[in-house]
């Protein structure tokens, strides 16, 4: 658990690496193209809970491994932003399933460390192209909700998306109080 402390406040913290390919807005809202480069995660998935318990549960999991609950005992660092997928349902609303990604920091790409708890796997993703939309906040299941419905609006006729999946991410640790950065990620179809 100090590891972890240790590590979301004084870690070093690296970015996913992504190229912006285009800027654009409509109806007041600006967004980002974007192409994100694939790699290792460690990912835990949960079912039959709201977005915001599932990600009350998830999320400390993921920092311990990050803070070095792993084979090798070391902290990674940090890479922001932490993502992760949802699921819409007809209407809007999200199914109670979620999965966070952590990317795995450069370093360890090649090698990561094996998660001492059985719920964390480590997955390789695809590179993907997004749509983002950046908010500040401490976001919760109804702002990303709202925001995915916003920048799907003003991505009418202009690009297309996938509707089974999007990501909400952050960028900043809990106890930052303000000028937290949260996007949320529709990926182009």
């Amino acid at each position: 658990m100090l590891g972890m402390i240790k590590n979301s406040l004084f870690g070093s913290v690296e970015t996913w690496p992504w190229q912006v390919l285009s800027k654009g807005d409509k109806q007041d809202i600006s967004y980002e193209e974007r192409a994100c480069e694939g790699g290792k995660f460690a990912t835990v998935e949960m079912t039959d809970k709201p977005v915001d318990e599932a990600l009350r549960e998830a999320m400390p999991k993921v920092m311990k491994y990050v803070g070095g609950s792993n084979d090798k005992g070391i902290g990674m660092g940090m890479t922001v932003p932490i993502s992760f997928a949802v699921f819409p349902s007809d209407g809007g609303s999200l199914q109670k399933k979620l999965k966070v990604w952590f990317r795995i920091p450069n370093e360890f790409q090649s090698n990561p460390p094996v998660p001492s708890d059985d719920s964390i796997k480590i997955e390789e993703r695809e590179s993907i192209t997004v749509y983002s939309l950046q908010f500040g906040g401490y976001a919760k299941e109804a702002d990303y909700v709202a925001r995915a419905a916003q920048l799907r609006t003003a991505l009418e006729g202009i690009a297309t998306c996938r509707s089974d999946v999007y990501f909400c991410t952050g960028y900043d640790p809990p106890m930052k109080p303000y000028g937290r950065r949260n996007e949320v990620w529709l990926v182009k179809a």
